[in-house]
């Protein structure tokens, strides 16, 4: 189990599995989960040195734990490079004491998961004088810390297969986020691609995905230009550029122009993801530093809100209560990288009557927001919307509600809520109009 530090656009090529779903806002968690804690190795499955290259590779690792309810401390990562003898040597960050072919690298305080997490230990490899390519090797880990119901954690150990090899190796640089820009105006994204391997480049391809609030307001001869969208999958625009010059070993590349991109009217929080690939279905010596992302941050808002509804009927009567989400813009928001929904709609069913029909994108809560194992008869309701809405969004949720006792002016609250209870929606200017109310029965006067 590992987290991923750089994340492709989600649902643009593969769907997003929610991992935060069990943080939903009032949700409860089981007793069990909430007493345990388990601490994780993140290391890199693999990583490939060119034989001979000058420069270093580095290999990031760290520790983080599962339960944000303790502080984990006193971690001690044990990194054994034996395996690798012959095959690279290694270049120690200060906080690890190497001892022979092992170190031990301490970390003052573990993150958990879904904190601010990075990897506290950079190690620094190249490939070993006179090593073959091909020549290939494990750097094994092992760790312990202090914390949690248990007192000591131990993680499970993970390894990282190391390998020589010659190729290129294609570095995407240069880049940084866009801030504070304004709806319909442009901006520059300077990039370089260079060749860091040991062998040329022939030729290379490069890719682009822009986010639904920006496109292209540079076009290369070099570039074919698409869009997608739909199916649940939120819009995007692809370029996908062939360059046929060749990139000797520490030869850079810029576009003949710089790139500029558009940032449309309903801009919010938006990114391009850049991916650079050597061309002759050569293999990149390592692949990490092929992809970037450039955030582009716009001044502008997504004013999100939601209302229940009114209905009436007599003891036996099924009624329909809507219970509608709106996003009222100016921007679109997408939560791009996570996958997550952009916000959950929790309905609390009123009083004198038992819901007998649910939307497919609403689980069913116990009152406190703990499971519920029945689907109908709950006494309330969290609905997922998708992980991305546009400027004008309009989604309506219909529950069908049979009336068993006729209770005057039975109201059932309403309100949107974050996946990640506590973050909020700080883009949302008005606050105030994300709760509401399902009546039941109201008075002529209601």
């Amino acid at each position: 189990m590992r987290p991923v530090s750089a994340r492709p656009l989600a649902r643009l090529g593969a769907v997003a599995v929610t991992a935060a779903a069990v943080l939903l806002a009032g949700v409860s968690v089981p007793a069990s989960a909430a007493e345990s804690d388990q601490l994780w190795i993140n290391a890199p499955y693999e990583k490939t040195l060119g034989a001979g290259a000058e420069s270093a590779t580095p290999v990031e690792v760290g520790l983080y734990h599962d339960n944000d309810n303790f502080v984990v401390t006193d971690g001690r990562l044990t990194v054994e490079v034996s395996g690798i003898a012959g095959v690279a040597d290694v270049t120690w960050p200060a906080n690890c004491a190497p001892s022979g072919t092992k170190a031990v690298c301490d970390i003052a305080e573990v993150s958990a998961i879904g904190g601010d997490y990075s990897p506290q230990v950079r190690l620094e490899i190249r490939a070993a004088d006179g090593a073959a390519v091909g020549a290939h090797g494990d750097i094994s880990y092992a760790a312990t810390a202090t914390g949690g119901p248990q007192g000591t954690l131990k993680a499970f150990s993970e390894t990282t297969t190391v390998t020589v090899a010659s190729g290129p190796d294609l570095v995407l640089g240069g880049l940084g986020p866009v801030e504070g820009v304004s709806p319909g105006t442009e901006s520059l994204v300077p990039f370089t691609v260079t060749n860091q391997g040991t062998e040329p480049a022939q030729g290379f391809t490069l890719g682009m995905v822009a986010s639904y609030g920006l496109s292209y307001a540079s076009r290369y001869d070099a570039c074919a230009y698409t869009e997608t969208g739909g199916d649940g999958y939120a819009p995007s625009a692809h370029a996908r550029c062939t360059f046929d010059q060749v990139l000797q070993p520490g030869d850079s590349f810029t576009l003949p122009e710089p790139l500029r991109i558009a940032v449309e009217g309903h801009a919010l929080a938006e990114r391009l993801d850049i991916n650079v690939q050597p061309g002759g279905e050569a293999t990149d010596l390592e692949s990490e530093d092929n992809y970037g992302i450039v955030a582009v941050n716009a001044l502008s808002s997504a004013d999100f809100s939601v209302r229940g509804s009114k209905v009436s009927g007599a003891v036996g009567d099924t009624v329909k209560a809507a219970v509608t989400f709106r996003n009222n813009g100016p921007g679109w928001l997408g939560n791009l990288g996570s996958g997550d929904p952009v916000a959950v709609v929790d309905f609390t069913v009123p009083e004198g009557v038992t819901v007998t029909g649910v939307p497919v994108a609403c689980q069913p809560r116990t009152l406190s927001g703990g499971y519920h194992p029945e689907r109908l008869g709950a006494p309330r309701y969290v609905c997922d919307m998708p992980y991305w809405v546009l400027e004008d969004t309009v989604r309506t949720f219909r529950f069908s509600l049979r009336v068993d006792t006729v209770v005057p002016d039975a109201k059932g609250r309403v309100a949107l809520k974050p996946v990640i209870s506590g973050v909020g929606f700080p883009h949302d200017p008005k606050p105030g109009n994300n709760k509401g109310w399902v009546t039941v029965n109201p008075s002529p006067a209601a």
